[in-house]
This record gives C-alpha cells, sequence and structure tokens, in this order.
C-alpha cells in the first residue's frame, strides 16, 4: 500500500513549506526510497498560468506542459522525483472535474456535496499519482495557512486518506514559526500552540513538528512545545534560518528527520550518503571567484518573479567554483538613458522571459550595450525576441522592426505569432508549451556547452520568430544555431563577432539543479569569468 507524508504551516504564511517538502524527498532518496511530490493550491485558477507575477511569482512548466506552482521548481531542483501535470492540484482542477462529473450525470442524481464529492475528487489524484508512479512514499504539501477557508477541502481530504491508510501509512509534518521577541529576549511559543490547535479541530495530529527559527531553541523551549502540542520531544525539529537554501536537507539530516520519518512509517534503510550533496554545498560556501551578473527584467522588485533564473545562475557559479552577484536591473529605468551607470561593470547580461510591452526598449538597450560592449550575453524566451529585435534595427537597418506583440501592424515583424495561435481565443494553456526537441548546429557555443546534436527544453511563450527574416540576419552575422525541425522553428540565435551571446527561446533555468548544472548556465558563468580576467 502506497505511503504518504502531508506537509502542512501554521501562523504565517512563507515559512517553506516547499523547500521542506524538497528537503524531506532528497532525504529519503538519499536512504535508497523512490519519491512522489505533489502540491495542493488551493486558489479556483486552473493553473497559475494566466496569473500575474504580482500575485503569484514565476510560473513553472513542467515537460508534459503543466503550467505550475513554483514549488515545483524546488522539488526538481532537489530531487529526482517524476514531476508532471499531476504534480500540481489546484481546487480550480477539482471543481472543474466534479461539475463536468454532474454534467454528465456521473453522480447519478445525487446532491453533489464537498463531502464526499469533492475530497473524494482529491483523494483519488492523490493515490493516482502515488500508484502510477510505483513510488515508496509520495509527499503532498498542502499549500495556505492552516485556518484559511480555502485549504479547508484539502485538509478534510488528507484526513479522511490518513484515517483510511493507518498511522504506518500517512503522516503529517507541520511547519510552523517561533518568533523571537528581541526586547524580551525570548521565543514565543504560543502561536506554536494555537496552529497546532487548529490543526487538531480538524482531526489532524501532528507527528513531526518544524519549527522556523531565526534563533536556536532552548531544552526548555522543545519540552513545552511538546507537552502543549502533544507531540513527543523528539519530533520537535528545529529549523533554525540557513543562508542557503540548500543547506536545509542537511539541517533536517542533523535533526533527524529522515530517522524520524522512517521510524513512522515503518520502513527500514540504511544511512543516507549526503556526500555529493555537501560538496556541492562547499564549493557554493567557499568560491573564491566573483563574478557580477546584471539580470534585466520589469518583475525585478518582486523576489520569486523570476525564481528559476536566481537559482541557475547560482548553480551556473557552483559548477565554475565561483559566487555569483546578481545585480538586479529595472528595464524601465534603462529606457532613462542609464545604460552606462546601471550595466556598468557588468561581467554578464541576462534577460529573462515575461510578456507584454512595458520596459520593452529598456531591454534592447540592454541587449545593444551588451553587443557593442562584447559582454557575455544571455537571452531567454522574450529575451531572445528583443535580442533579434535590437539586431534588426542596429546592424540590419530595419529601424521599424519590432513584434506583434508590441506592434500589431509594424512594417517589420521580426517576432510574430504562428498561424495556429492567431486562433487561439481562450489563454490558459494555450501557448507552445512543455519539452520540444532542438537540433544544434556543430561548431556553435550552445553545441559546445551541449556536447551533442539534439537536445529537448520547455517553452512557454505564443510569439515566434519570423523566418522571412532569416537571409538577412545570416548575412549581417547572426547565426541560428538551433533550430526545432519538426516545426522549421528558431530555438537559439548567436552572433559571429561576439565572445559570448546566445539567445534560446525556451527556458533552461527548469531543468538546472545544483548538483546537475544546465550546460548554458555553465558555459554563460564560465564567458562572464573569463570577461571579468
Amino acid at each position: 500500500m502506497e505511503k504518504f507524508i502531508f506537509v502542512t504551516g501554521g501562523v504565517v504564511s512563507s515559512l517553506g513549506k516547499g523547500i521542506a517538502s524538497a528537503s524531506i524527498g532528497k532525504l529519503l532518496e538519499s536512504r535508497g526510497l523512490r519519491t512522489a511530490i505533489i502540491k495542493c493550491d488551493p486558489y479556483i485558477n486552473v493553473d497559475p498560468g494566466t496569473m500575474n507575477p504580482f500575485q503569484h511569482g514565476e510560473v513553472y512548466v513542467t515537460d508534459d506542459g503543466a503550467e505550475a506552482d513554483l514549488d515545483l521548481g524546488h522539488y526538481e531542483r532537489f530531487t529526482d522525483a517524476f514531476i508532471n501535470k499531476d504534480s500540481n492540484i489546484t481546487t480550480g482542477k477539482i471543481y472543474y472535474e466534479v461539475i463536468t462529473k454532474e454534467r454528465r450525470g456521473d453522480y447519478l442524481g445525487k446532491t453533489v456535496q464537498i463531502i464526499p464529492h469533492v475530497t473524494d475528487e482529491i483523494k483519488r489524484r492523490l493515490r493516482k499519482v502515488a500508484q502510477e508512479r510505483v513510488v515508496d512514499v509520495t509527499i503532498v504539501e498542502i499549500g495556505g495557512t492552516i485556518g484559511d477557508i480555502e485549504s479547508m477541502p484539502f485538509l478534510e481530504a488528507i484526513r479522511q486518506l490518513r484515517w483510511e491508510l493507518g498511522e504506518q501509512y500517512a503522516l503529517n509534518v507541520h511547519v510552523t514559526l517561533l518568533p523571537y521577541i528581541k526586547s524580551a529576549g525570548e521565543h514565543k511559543t504560543k502561536p506554536t500552540q494555537h496552529s497546532v490547535g487548529r490543526l487538531r479541530e480538524i482531526g489532524i495530529a501532528p507527528d513531526i513538528l518544524l519549527c522556523r527559527t531565526e534563533k536556536h531553541i532552548t531544552k526548555e523551549q522543545r519540552d513545552k512545545i511538546s507537552l502543549f502540542c502533544n507531540v513527543d520531544r523528539e519530533s520537535v525539529v528545529e529549523a533554525i534560518d540557513v543562508k542557503h537554501i540548500y543547506e536545509v536537507p542537511l539541517l533536517f539530516k542533523k535533526g533527524g528527520v529522515d530517522d524520524l520519518v522512517l521510524k513512522k512509517l515503518n520502513i527500514k534503510r540504511e544511512d543516507g550518503d549526503l556526500r555529493e550533496w555537501r560538496n556541492m554545498l562547499n564549493r557554493l560556501k567557499k568560491s573564491q571567484k566573483e563574478v557580477k551578473i546584471c539580470v534585466v527584467g520589469k518583475y525585478i522588485a518582486l523576489p520569486d518573479a523570476y525564481k528559476s533564473i536566481y537559482e541557475a545562475l547560482v548553480h551556473g557559479g557552483i559548477a565554475n567554483s565561483a559566487k555569483v552577484n546578481i545585480v538586479k536591473v529595472e528595464s524601465e529605468d534603462l529606457e532613462k538613458g542609464k545604460s552606462d551607470r546601471l550595466l556598468k561593470g557588468a561581467h554578464g547580461i541576462l534577460i529573462p522571459g515575461g510578456f507584454g510591452d512595458r520596459g520593452i526598449e529598456g531591454k534592447i538597450k540592454a541587449v545593444q550595450y551588451a553587443r557593442q560592449k562584447k559582454i557575455p550575453f544571455l537571452g531567454i524566451c522574450l529575451g531572445m525576441q528583443v535580442a533579434t529585435i535590437e539586431f534588426a534595427r542596429n546592424v540590419c537597418r530595419l529601424k521599424d522592426a519590432n513584434s506583434t506583440e508590441f506592434i500589431k501592424n509594424t512594417k517589420n515583424p521580426i517576432i510574430s505569432l504562428l498561424e495556429e495561435q492567431e486562433k487561439i481565443v481562450n489563454l490558459g494553456g494555450s501557448m507552445r508549451l512543455g519539452a520540444y526537441p532542438c537540433h544544434l548546429q556543430k561548431r556553435s557555443l550552445s553545441y559546445k556547452a551541449y556536447k551533442k546534436e539534439d537536445i529537448s527544453e520547455r517553452h512557454r511563450h505564443r510569439y515566434e520568430f519570423n523566418n522571412k527574416y532569416k537571409k538577412i540576419f545570416e548575412k549581417n552575422g547572426m547565426i541560428f544555431s538551433g533550430v526545432n525541425n519538426d516545426q522549421d522553428l528558431v530555438e537559439i540565435v548567436e552572433l559571429k563577432t561576439h565572445p559570448w551571446f546566445v539567445a534560446c527561446q525556451f527556458h533552461p533555468e527548469f531543468k538546472s539543479k545544483p548538483d546537475k548544472v544546465h550546460p548554458l548556465f555553465k558555459s554563460f558563468i564560465a564567458a562572464a569569468l573569463e570577461q571579468k580576467s
């Protein structure tokens, strides 16, 4: 029978349930267990694909084209768990399925209710993942905070599932906050007590408490939490703040989290080997070299808007034994003619993906700055599109070059919609999404990075490079080094006369891990280090 770990959170949001879930997965995999990880989001949107980054942060994309919560990025970066469209369950998906079944008559005229119909659909999806992937343990993160009305159906579903499976087949890990009151000079356990109390009112008793804290917990405080929350003392685990998120698995290892999980789920396994992870972390912490990378975007003020980009840059630094100093540059500021001041001293410039015309001219100026000053440049998705627009305007002399996304009737549509995209009405799930093949040109920078001719990368976009302009671009020195031969689509462009200028239509950041760095980010940081020297 399948076994589950349910991860919940209390007191406040943003406690790091996603990192906790991924870290537990990492520990279990180190002990030879196969894992699956699921994120349950309580919002009514079917997926976050149509959400503004101000609302939700980045949208993560899986190989099979699912637009998902950014926590799935943490799952993939930390573990080898197979992540796909079934790994992100939302209230919208659940209600959509239940209502569809009701309209078809599947419920045979019954009154359709939260219990049992909605909770049954949640349980069905959780068990489906566990059974289809043939895993030892399925980790389920419940989004939101205990007490939120939106997450109640999910909490009721996991309560029922644990009751049905039995204690040795399901356990609850509750992430909570121990605030430190500086003026009083002590932690306060009351918020944790209230959070656990709310959880128990629902019918869920926590098996393990992960106590987020900025200072170490005393023995007396641990005993107090154990007594008032009815959790055995060894299961009250200190989750103190760390400098790097990749330290969390080792922190949990020190706290005995993996031993607790295996004991409570009655699983016997030898101790795990985390030497490779420790070595990776040592390279991250002890890097002597430093490189400055400017990331130019319009959501720079939002820490989660380019989450995977920032992490992949850190990974590139790890692969080159260097610390990456990320400088966030607001693209609209570049439109005011501040390129020399804002980009000065950059050893590399990166432009990430995005939508809409705000800040586009600033991004084009950043591309021009990188091209003319021979600074290593990496453009991703929209970053590739603005790179081709800049090249068209300033090298090919097509002064009115643009994208039909920004100016519908532009005379030189360097970037435009495919014919099938022009007919689309609904926005959700209607882009080119997921993994697509790409063939690399030998002797290109991309081929040198990947060391193979055929690759597969994840996409999330609607507009494409217009092939009508290929000849004039090639005549002026642009190389189309990566192409999707099946659909005759440009995937990667490079410049002949530049030391390292690569722009790709796909999102390489989604496939980068700290211990398995994406080739383009590894090569980009190496080029930036060479630029510095």
